[in-house]
């Protein structure tokens, strides 16, 4: 009898983490990640499993392939096809500078150059109507300098657009006519909101990402189908949902932060299984450490997302729906580093897979975090790498020898201890930035770590933000895997519509969402999912009117009926608490609200379609006393607690209900877990270690 598979794999900068589950079983797989042919190293992967692609019925997967390819300028020779008068609107951006002091400050450089940004003959009105028809002759002449220049992807985006689409419709279409091969994205296809530079530039990274993400994609999806697998694979979008290759490849750049948040979305899930709803969620890789804020069970989604920002740069807007999660780069393999004026670093820079830690043996020369928790003895040699590589520590040793010279002759254990201070230094800053910076008192937060490098890290964190108590789910090593195997399809629908937030648009704000939630139903139904497996939330952009930004809030009520009595109730109501929520969140996020009429600005219709999850196990209880689980003892440094002999034990052989206190080190294939002196461990019901932190650590 053949046993269905649930499968998801995570491409990480330094590793591949594969998940598969048959009849209530986990299995975790860690691989090398294949830069250049991310998905070999998938194939690796599932090689490594030994599963049978033949009996998966359920594939996802998740790749930081689109913002690889941004990041790194990798995309294609793109251009740019917009309103006459127009074309210059990325070159403006916004006055937003950052660094005001600096007078000779640069404005981002736009991603496709002026002499690849063309004006069409047409115009509509600020309210969508036709004021000069498309001029689609001009588009001949345009496409042969374009061929000729050698772009592989035009952006189309045209003013108002968002309001009545057709003349992009046209234009494309005529573009496609003249040349077939060529890839072509409309800015009303990614994003149906004003701001004429978000928009534009919003299109401009979709088209710029399309060709090489599709590429990938299809790739993938080859080679998955050529080993065996009968279905197509969903991919993780950047929303917090799933979605299928053909959904993804239209509008490519909803795969701008596809690879974490998958970890956010099942710190949510599982902090609802143990009744943990107000979380800081701590993902660290080999590369980069990313966090967010989840209050009351809910992931945060942006719609206002920027890269590349920094207090020197004002970054690239994105309007899409994007979990709200700040990164940094630094991980198990960012490397330390001493600049000109003698002081330590640690990251952004990686060593990646390879060459990889010096304690790897493959050529890196620069001590990363993971050979300072080698060397500190946090992580055990006879697991490294889930036991699979052999340590060089003389090596490691050597390299941290050779950083401490340049800072005045500190020994390589002083050198392991200060890069290990300096990476949790930069990763306590980040947990900040979503919670002090934003009003939120970590002390009444509980932090869950995953990634590789999660649980390493956790509880030297959690002592320098005063949080009481951590968390460490079960398979955290590849919980961003996991994750994928536990969320819904997921679509967003927004569309700017400028309206008073009075009684007497109560029927016309319903009926949009009406609208919204038809065209929702109908695009799931082209998958092959019928209504009654549709889900739908409504939210509202709202501000008080003469502001210039908004504050998001709930709108519950979506069935639209023009000539029911009851209907009309049912809207006015919706509208009114919508309008006291509003007062609330406003009040909530500036400490004030006025006492001014409402406008609402843009609709955000989230739809979800239910697929099957794979439910994570209870563990049998077997009693308090964890030592069936000790392995044994070592000497392990502690940083400012000290050198103390902690206790080792196997977490896979831990129960529900087990307790032991530190100092102590859990460890499994994937990661490890040190438990600092009197900090006490708790395991729950589904094998998550909650470690409970002294109250001289908790309330200094």
């Amino acid at each position: 009898m053949t046993t269905s598979i649930r499968m998801s794999s995570d491409v990480g900068g330094t590793f591949t983490d594969l998940v598969c589950v048959k009849d209530g079983h986990i299995s975790v797989v860690k691989s090398d990640t294949t830069v250049g042919n991310f998905e070999q190293g998938v194939l690796n992967a599932i090689g490594k499993s030994g599963a049978n692609l033949h009996d998966v019925v359920f594939f996802a997967h998740g790749s930081t392939v689109v913002i690889n390819a941004i990041t790194e300028r990798k995309g294609v020779k793109t251009a740019l096809i917009t309103t006459r008068g127009f074309r210059d609107v990325l070159e403006i951006a916004r006055g937003n500078n950052p660094d005001i002091y600096n007078a000779c400050y640069q404005k981002p450089r736009p991603f496709v150059e002026r002499a690849l940004r063309f004006e069409l003959t047409e115009r509509l009105d600020s309210q969508g109507q036709v004021i000069t028809a498309p001029v689609l002759s001009e588009l001949d002449d345009i496409i042969a300098q374009l061929k000729a220049e050698g772009v592989e992807a035009i952006a189309v985006a045209f003013l108002h657009a968002y309001l009545n689409p057709s003349h992009e419709r046209e234009a494309v279409q005529h573009i496609k006519a003249l040349w077939p091969q060529v890839d072509v994205i409309a800015s009303h296809e990614v994003c149906n909101e004003w701001r004429e530079y978000e928009r534009t530039n919003t299109a401009v990274l979709s088209a710029y990402v399309l060709p090489p993400t599709k590429a990938y994609l299809q790739r993938l999806q080859g080679a998955l189908q050529q080993e065996g697998l009968q279905s197509s694979p969903f991919i993780m979008q950047s929303n917090g949902g799933i979605e299928t290759v053909s959904a993804v490849i239209r509008n490519p750049v909803t795969l701008i932060e596809s690879g974490p948040v998958g970890g956010m979305l099942a710190a949510a899930t599982y902090g609802a299984l143990v009744g943990e709803n107000d979380i800081l969620a701590l993902d660290i890789g080999g590369t980069t450490a990313k966090c967010t804020l989840i209050r009351d069970g809910k992931v945060p989604v942006n719609t206002d997302y920027i890269i590349e920002k920094s207090p020197k740069t004002a970054g690239y807007p994105i309007k899409t729906p994007v979990v709200d999660i700040v990164e940094i780069g630094n991980g198990g393999g960012s490397q330390a580093w001493v600049d000109a004026a003698g002081s330590l670093h640690v990251g952004p820079q990686s060593a990646g897979s390879y060459p990889g830690p010096v304690a790897y043996g493959r050529g890196g020369v620069q001590p990363t975090t993971t050979d300072a928790n080698l060397l500190t003895g946090r992580i055990n040699p006879d697991l490294f790498v889930g036991g699979t590589v052999t340590p060089d520590i003389d090596a490691a040793r050597q390299a941290c020898a050779l950083v401490g010279e340049s800072l005045g002759g500190l020994d390589s254990q002083q050198v392991a201890r200060g890069i290990l201070r300096i990476a949790n230094a930069n990763m306590s800053n980040a947990l900040k930035l979503v919670s002090v910076s934003r009003g939120h008192d970590p002390r009444r937060l509980s932090l869950m770590a995953f990634g590789g490098g999660g649980a390493m890290h956790a509880v030297s964190l959690a002592r320098e933000l005063n949080i009481p108590k951590v968390i460490i789910p079960p398979h955290s090593a590849v919980f961003s895997a996991w994750g994928m195997l536990m969320i819904d399809l997921r679509r967003d629908y927004l569309q700017t519509r400028l309206l008073d937030s009075t009684v007497a648009h109560a029927a016309e704000l319903s009926q949009a969402f009406h609208l919204l939630a038809a065209n929702a139903v109908a695009d799931f139904a082209n998958e092959g999912y019928g209504e009654e497996q549709v889900r739908l939330e409504c939210y509202a952009e709202l501000r008080y009117q003469g502001q210039e930004h908004t504050v998001k809030v709930a709108y519950s009520h979506v069935a639209y009926a023009q000539h029911s009595e009851d209907a009309a109730t049912k809207h006015r109501v919706a509208l009114e608490t919508m309008n006291v929520d509003f007062h609330k969140a406003h009040e909530r996020e500036y400490s004030f609200e006025l006492d001014l009429p409402i406008e609402i600005v843009s609709l955000h219709l989230v739809a979800f379609a239910e697929v099957e999850k794979s439910p994570i196990n209870a563990l049998p209880n077997c009693g308090e006393d964890a030592s069936p689980a000790l392995k044994g003892e070592r000497e392990v440094d502690f940083d400012e607690c000290g050198i103390h002999l902690a206790k080792t034990y196997y977490r896979e052989e831990l129960c529900a209900g087990m307790k032991l206190t530190g100092p102590a080190i859990i460890e499994e294939s994937g990661t490890t877990t040190p438990v600092y002196p009197g900090n006490r461990v708790t395991v729950d019901a589904y094998g998550g270690l909650h470690i409970e932190l002294t109250a001289a650590e908790a309330n200094p």
